[in-house]
């Protein structure tokens, strides 16, 4: 028996209600083997339930496996360990329950939207008669009244992706799944968009059970969750999970929701803790201590320029605001794009972050002072001192005799730790680093990193 608040009539109520697991996810985790024969973990030991009468907002940076995650819930991939149980029974294959709505609409343009959204009822071999009679119900409750005939190229984003949700739901799924299904819109288009389906939640208009929504915004995950599940990378992990109790319809101005948004900034911008699962009250927020997780085993660089950084440093001098989430805010960057720089800058020891606000170091002071020489000089010394790769890159080229070496004997080491696209991906962001700096240089046709005579004369 559980608790909940709801808005009816513009009245908060207590509602109790009997919850029902639907889905149980015990020791799942994702692998994958490469060429080499080395695995790359893309999930470690996942737990999880998903429960009737529910949104829960599966939140995390860029390559924590969320979507992964989605997938093997609803069967698309097995998990490489672990187990799935659907209704307490092992999951085998397609999830029967499960539906989902794509980023990217997965419109068929040559099919109209009727045809579309009966796609997933022809495809669970209903009857024409009952399919037609079901695909237009859900097209009236979407609200495409009008649109039966038009083909996807006739609609705009917002209607492409109604006819997303109108296909997805009219398959009846006890749980709805969407990837991300609002950050392909226009910020006014997908703020409607987020609203009119939390009406139809709300108002029971719909026939899923429950929700789960991956997502990269917070504020988004606070607006219609009712579970946020907080995940790290490298692999992806469960952080925290955080019950959000605040009713429905949330104001983005209160001091309740501003807490909570806090509270979820706090733990993706400390990847070295860990938050246990916790209940983000409205009256305070307040995180249990956290306890450290094992590092990674290795280090993992955020793909960002240095300009970047130092733009982020910059702004930060005269300001007397220096919560990182208002930031993100006023300079309208999402999660994704924020956190990366913020790490970076974290990873030099630019920055420090003390309760959600980001403050800079002597050395970060000194980087903004300094001229373009001296700004060099700095993040050398930084990356030398803190950068794993970049030490190794720099050790291997001193012991070599022509001080060259191949980017593929780099790529080697890399992919054991990371996927090949991802190895590439670091070897690139430390030869940046290492070239701004002045430390090694790169020859792209010939492929090799090497020491210039000025730096071996030093």
């Amino acid at each position: 028996m559980t608790k909940f608040k709801q808005n009816i009539g513009g009245l908060v109520v207590t509602v109790k209600t009997v919850t029902e697991c639907l889905i149980t996810l015990k020791g799942v985790s994702k692998a994958y083997q490469q060429p080499n024969g080395q695995k790359i973990s893309i999930l470690e030991p996942i737990n999880l339930e998903l429960r009737s009468g529910e949104i829960v907002a599966l939140l995390g940076p860029s390559g924590s496996g969320k979507s992964t995650l989605m997938r093997m819930i609803a069967g698309l991939i097995p998990p490489s360990e672990g187990q799935i149980f659907y209704h307490n029974r092992p999951l085998l294959g397609l999830n029967p329950g499960v539906a989902i709505v794509f980023q990217n609409f997965a419109l068929y343009p040559w099919l109209t939207v009727l045809e579309n959204v009966e796609l997933g009822l022809k495809a669970k071999g209903e009857m024409p008669e009952p399919r037609l009679q079901k695909a237009l119900q859900m097209i009236d409750i979407i609200g495409l009244d009008g649109f039966e005939n038009a083909y996807p190229k006739e609609l705009s984003g917002g209607m492409r992706q109604r006819v997303g949700f109108a296909r997805a739901l009219a398959v009846e799924p006890e749980l709805l799944c969407m990837d991300e299904p609002f950050s392909a819109l226009d910020v006014l288009t997908a703020e409607n968009l987020r609203f009119e389906l939390l009406d139809l939640w709300l108002e029971k208009k719909i026939p899923t059970k429950a929700v789960l929504i991956v997502t990269h915004g917070i504020e988004e995950a606070v607006i219609l969750a009712d579970r946020i599940v907080v995940l790290g990378r490298n692999p992806g992990r469960i952080r925290a999970e955080l019950t959000v109790n605040l009713p429905h319809y949330r104001d983005r101005k209160t001091a309740e929701f501003q807490a909570i948004v806090d509270q979820v900034y706090k733990i993706l911008t400390n990847p070295e803790l860990s938050g246990p699962t916790v209940t983000a009250h409205p009256e305070s927020a307040v995180v249990s201590q956290p306890e450290p997780v094992p590092t990674t085993k290795y280090q993992s660089l955020p793909q960002v320029r240095t300009g970047a950084i130092a733009g982020l440093l910059e702004l930060l001098e005269d300001r007397q605001e220096k919560d990182l989430y208002r930031l993100g805010q006023e300079l309208m960057l999402e999660v994704d794009d924020i956190l990366p720089i913020v790490e970076a800058a974290k990873l030099m020891e630019f920055l420090v972050i003390q309760e959600g606000d980001l403050l800079l170091t002597p050395v970060g002071l000194q980087f903004i002072a300094g001229g373009i020489d001296q700004r060099k000089q700095i993040v050398r010394t930084q990356i030398i001192n803190n950068i794993l790769l970049v030490q190794q890159i720099y050790r291997m080229l001193q012991a070599k005799r022509n001080h060259r070496i191949s980017e593929e004997l780099i790529l080697d080491i890399l992919e054991a730790h990371f996927s090949p696209k991802e190895a590439i991906r670091q070897l690139q962001t430390a030869i940046d680093l290492g070239r701004y700096a002045e430390l090694y240089s790169y020859d792209e046709p010939g492929g090799e990193i090497f020491l210039e005579s000025e730096v071996n004369n030093q």
